[in-house]
């Protein structure tokens, strides 16, 4: 539950700070879609599991922003030509979601 409620905060924070949503080409493409499966997820005690789960939804995510065109940071000059590549932002947020399930799934 400490988990969820970490992440839910830390998404909330970035989307306050920077107005992002889903469909902007950035990290929240991941974390959002990563957090919301964290939250269906509520009521089991398996932390990697959930966090399995999240990797997923955050893989996702990271793959749908490869038919984004950026409105945030570097990519936006990039215009139409961001079209066909995934964020980087997104794809380091996977990665740190893969990252934890793995390590925990080893505990």
């Amino acid at each position: 539950d400490a988990a969820r409620r970490m992440f839910a905060g830390c998404l909330a924070e970035m989307q306050d700070i920077t107005n992002a949503q889903v469909g902007d080409k950035t990290m929240v493409d991941a974390l959002e879609p990563a957090v919301e499966r964290m939250k269906s997820c509520a009521g089991t005690s398996d932390l990697g599991e959930m966090l399995s789960q999240a990797a997923e939804a955050a893989r996702e995510g990271m793959e749908a922003t490869k038919n984004y065109q950026a409105k945030y940071g570097r990519a936006k000059s990039l215009m139409e030509r961001a079209l066909g590549h995934q964020d980087a932002g997104a794809t380091s947020t996977w990665i740190i979601f893969r990252s934890m399930a793995e390590y925990v799934q080893k505990l």
